[in-house]
Formats: C-alpha cells, sequence, structure tokens
C-alpha cells in the first residue's frame, strides 16, 4: 500500500525538554529526507522555535481541542497524513481522537518507564492501580506504540497485557550534525580554565527523579582525595536541599550550580567525568550526549536506559541505585581510568540523528525521496 510522506506530530503545550527536542529533530529529519512534518503546538518557546525547521507546517492550536473540525480541516487541506505521532498524555489523547476522526494511524512514543518511576516515589496500590488503568486506555487505543528503550518496552508489554498493540524500540535522535560545534563553543566558567582542578559534571532538572543529592554525597567522599569540584546544570525545586547539602558535607566551596544551560555541551566536553544518578529514566539523552563528547560517564544501574546505553558496562560504570559508597568509588576508578574519548564515542553512534530517521521512516513505512544529510558522527 503507498504511504502518504507526511507525518503530523502533536506537541500542544512544548517544554524544553527531552521529548520535545527529539520530535523536534525528528521532524527535522524527516523533512531532510523528503517527508512533509506538520507540528501541532498551542505555544513553543524561543528555544525549541530557535530548533524548528523553517519547513515544518506549524498548525497552531487554539485554547481547547474538544472542536476537532478545524484540526480536521488543517491537517488534510492537501492531503491527509500517513501517521499522527504523540507521547504526552494529553496529545496521545488528541492524537488518538484525530487519528480515528481521519482513519489514520496513531503511534504513540513511549519514553518513560512507568513501573520505574511509581516505584521511585513510592506509590501506593491504588495510585499503581489507577494510573495503569489510564496507561491501558491510552496506549491500548494505539495503532503502533514506538519505545525509547528495551526497558521501556518491557514496562509497556507488562502493564497493557494482551491488549498491548505492536512495539518497536527505536534510537532518540539525540546526536545533530551541528554537535561537534556546539560542544566546541568558548566557555566562561572559571573552574574550567587550562590547569584548574578536574570537574565533575551532572546534568538534568533539580528533581526527584534526577537524585542529585546522591551525587553530592559521593562528591563529598571523593573531594578530599582527588581536589575535583562539583557543576550540576538546571533548574528545579530541589536546589536549596542541595546547597545546603553540600555546606553540611563541607564541600560547599567546590560546587556550583550555574542553573539552566541553553548549551550545556561545552560543560561536557571540558568535565573529567560526567555522571548520571537517576533513581529511574526512560532512556538517558544526556548520558549519550556526554559520550558523543568523549568524556568518561559512570551511571546509576537504574530503570530504564543506562544499561542499555553503557552495554552493560562496556562504556562506563554501573552502580547501585542510591549506594554513595559505590557511586564514589566508580567515580574514583573512572577518573584514574579514562577510557579513551573515541572509544567512548562509540556508545553515541546508534542515536544520530541520521540513524534514528532511518528507524523511523522504516518503521512508520515510509518512504524516502532523497538522500539524507551525512551525520557528522
Amino acid at each position: 500500500m503507498t504511504r502518504r510522506n507526511r507525518v503530523s506530530f502533536v506537541l500542544q503545550e512544548a517544554e524544553d525538554g527531552g521529548v520535545d527536542r527529539c520530535f523536534l529533530n525528528l521532524a527535522r529529519g524527516f523533512i531532510q529526507r523528503g517527508v512533509e512534518a506538520d507540528l501541532l503546538v498551542r505555544n513553543l518557546p524561543n528555544t525549541l522555535l530557535a530548533l524548528t525547521d523553517p519547513a515544518v507546517n506549524l498548525i497552531r492550536l487554539g485554547p481547547s481541542t474538544r472542536q476537532l473540525t478545524p484540526l480536521l480541516r488543517a491537517l488534510t487541506e492537501h492531503r491527509k497524513p500517513a501517521a499522527l505521532m504523540a507521547a504526552k498524555d494529553s496529545d496521545a489523547r488528541l492524537a488518538l481522537a484525530l487519528g480515528r476522526r481521519l482513519k489514520v494511524p496513531a503511534v504513540l512514543v513511549a519514553s518513560l518507564d512507568h513501573s520505574g518511576q511509581l516505584d521511585g516515589r513510592n506509590a501506593g496500590r491504588l495510585r499503581r492501580w489507577l494510573r495503569f488503568r489510564e496507561l491501558r486506555r491510552l496506549y491500548g487505543q494505539a495503532d503502533h506504540i514506538i519505545c525509547v528503550s528495551q526497558g521501556v518496552a518491557e514496562d509497556m508489554a507488562h502493564i497493557l497485557g494482551g491488549a498491548c498493540p505492536p512495539i518497536s524500540i527505536l534510537p532518540n535522535p539525540v546526536i545533530t550534525p551541528e554537535f561537534e560545534n556546539l560542544a566546541a563553543q568558548p566557555l566562561d566558567h572559571p573552574w574550567f580554565a587550562r590547569g584548574e582542578p578536574p570537574v565533575i559534571l551532572g546534568v538534568g532538572r533539580l528533581s526527584l527523579i534526577k537524585n542529585f543529592p546522591l551525587l553530592v554525597r559521593a562528591f563529598a567522599r571523593v573531594h578530599p582525595d582527588t581536589g575535583t569540584r562539583l557543576v550540576i546544570l538546571g533548574e528545579g525545586k530541589q536546589r536549596t536541599e542541595l546547597l545546603r547539602l553540600g555546606e553540611q558535607l563541607g564541600v560547599g566551596a567546590w560546587m556550583d550550580l550555574p542553573g539552566h544551560v541553553a548549551n550545556p555541551y561545552p560543560y561536557m566536553a571540558r568535565s573529567a567525568l560526567f555522571v548520571l544518578s537517576s533513581l529511574w529514566e526512560g532512556f538517558g539523552n544526556v548520558l549519550v550526549e556526554a559520550l558523543a563528547c568523549g568524556t568518561p560517564v559512570v551511571a546509576t544501574d537504574c530503570r530504564s536506559g543506562p544499561a542499555q546505553i553503557l552495554e552493560s558496562g562496556r562504556f562506563g560504570a554501573l552502580v547501585p541505585v542510591n549506594d554513595p559508597q559505590a557511586l564514589a568509588d566508580a567515580i574514583v576508578n573512572t577518573l584514574n581510568n579514562r577510557l579513551p574519548a573515541d572509544f567512548l564515542k562509540q556508545a553515541a553512534t546508534p542515536y544520530t540523528l541520521n540513524n534514528s530517521v532511518e528507524a523511523y521512516l522504516s518503521a512508520l513505512g515510509l518512504t524516502p525521496q532523497r538522500d539524507s544529510a551525512p551525520d557528522s558522527h
């Protein structure tokens, strides 16, 4: 059956997060391969607008999507899309509703290990049952589910059981062609100047999932013997807690929390070590980004993603969740036994934009109309 070379991405309330950036990267990659892309969006921050390919067809949503007629008209103005794609719950509901009316597949992207999240939040039976019921209602109606990691796929299959639609595990489009240039940008931070002590880096929202208190506790154990410093990029509710913890452990003077940074790659490229200390993940884009910089990494062996990215420890140490001494030991060992940068960069290769786009086009049954632009990785 001939498929229409057009995909519509539903991203109503766009934020500067991993899912949103991956959708914009995919849309850009599709367009480079001759596949048209729509973006159904209500709000698009300037940071994301700058990343949006000018050829993307922006369909601006009104304050309510209860009336589908204007959207259906916009989506069928020229021809119906081959598929609608969504990742967040509210976007999934809209994609499913539009898919039913248009009679085109609704493809939902699962980027979170829900069981891991509920375990990490110590959710009770009732909360777990309610969440799983909602997921069955949503994802059980999908025509196809795309999962960002093996762990997410296993979790989704477990939750949906016999009602599970077809599942594909596809690589996230993390490393774009301009990645190396972004990583080579100047860095105006005194701790990264030549001759300064080595820096340990963490990146992410300052929230429960990223578990930065664990990183601070591990850092307090290694700092006296290594003279290292700690930088954590990101914003969130735990900022005050982390600063207070650093002071309590006597390492406050050697910690810096610069906040959200639009381009974290120069920090990654110039750090001695990157640490992912999460309680759970769906994948772990920042781990791939650090590896693409050739920076050694240590990660908690949390659900889901790090073990897959690091190939069970081949490309970096994996330590138990919430074990500060194990993390401290892995940090010291990694600092003393650095793996070659070229070897580490190999771990990021599956997650280049071109590789991801190829996998998505194949899963969607779309045939590219022209060759892709070459990857820089």
